[in-house]
């Protein structure tokens, strides 16, 4: 059982993010693919022959080793900046790889304590060493890349809806809403919020408020950070329906020929032009920065798929027909 503590002052600082952490959706999606919920199967299937075309088979299991789906995995791997700082994976993954030396081995020594290391490259991320942690950041953009990032619009709509209810819920009945409301492995027992969980666990927000983050890929139950130290936060799994069948172009043969055609990210952009967005909307919704949203979309533009009408100090990105043509999977016929 997990039990917040939460005072008066607290309430007043409960915070509802409105979009996942990519970090935490990375390692939550390697959780499903280590131990799916059925809601998640069709992507199961999806991903795991996705990683294995791109020969990917050994670094995933790195990571699952690093990022077990247990009752503990290193609170690094989700820094606690970056929840809700911005919308960008690079962004947390630069969190992630200037862990200093400290946090570094105080986590890697509690994930292997009782046991020995199932590897040097363990030792060489509790010693900071730098080649072992550009390994760690390659391994896990690539991997985001692959099994995250072609399904960012399918999440974004989910976690949009759910995010959107629970804003009117909290504009109506006030923040305790939000704590009862979290799902059924959760418990709002004023002042504590009581959840179902693998360890028994206190957490004091003593005034610190709580931030708390949507997640697609979050399990049954919300989970938090393991240290009591670091700033409070509560990522819980968004009302979903029984089942997830994604889009045909994310696992058809047309889907994956686009992605290496176009990189996988580049063409979660053209997918997610379905409708016009700004370039901060787009860096939103896939998780990346909006640097690289507009690097995207500018080569995209260069190749006749997108185009981009200014408006004021913003700029409005949209699929062109070709691009429409290409996402579908649609040919054109020269005229003779």
């Amino acid at each position: 059982m997990l039990r917040i503590h939460v005072t008066g002052e607290d309430l007043g600082r409960i915070r509802l993010a409105r979009q996942p952490d990519a970090l935490w959706e990375t390692v939550l999606s390697l959780h499903q693919l280590i131990r799916p919920d059925p809601f998640f199967a069709p992507w199961y299937r999806r991903t795991r022959t996705a990683l294995a075309a791109a020969g990917a088979g050994h670094e995933v299991r790195m990571l699952a080793a690093l990022a077990p789906r247990t009752s503990y995995f290193p609170d690094f791997l989700t820094p606690a900046g970056g929840a809700g700082a911005e919308p960008g994976f690079s962004a947390g993954l630069d969190l992630v790889l200037s862990t200093g030396k400290d946090r570094l081995r105080t986590d890697i020594t509690r994930l292997t304590a009782g046991g020995p290391r199932p590897s040097g490259w363990f030792d060489d991320i509790a010693a900071g060493r730098l080649p072992a942690l550009r390994r760690l950041g390659t391994m896990l953009r690539r991997y985001h890349d692959i099994a995250v990032t072609p399904h960012a619009a399918a999440s974004a709509a989910s976690v949009q809806s759910d995010v959107g209810q629970r804003g009117r819920e909290v504009l109506e009945h006030g923040s305790e809403s939000v704590l009862s409301g979290l799902g059924p492995t959760t418990r709002w027992n004023p002042p504590v919020l009581e959840i179902d969980y693998p360890v028994e666990r206190h957490v004091h927000l003593d005034g610190r408020g709580l931030t708390i983050i949507p997640s697609f890929f979050c399990h049954d139950h919300p989970i938090t950070l393991a240290l009591p130290e670091l700033p409070p936060v509560l990522v819980y799994p968004v009302a979903r329906k029984p089942l997830w069948i994604p889009e045909p172009e994310a696992g058809s043969r047309h889907g994956a020929a686009l992605d290496e055609v176009l990189g996988a990210t580049r063409a979660a952009v053209l997918r997610c032009l379905d409708i016009g967005h700004s370039t901060t909307a787009l860096a939103a919704r896939l998780h990346i920065s909006p640097t690289a949203a507009s690097r995207h979309a500018t080569a995209l533009r260069a190749a006749g798929l997108v185009t981009t009408e200014r408006r004021g100090a913003s700029v409005r990105h949209s699929r062109t027909s070709l691009g429409t043509d290409l996402v579908h999977g649609r040919g054109h016929r020269r005229v003779p």
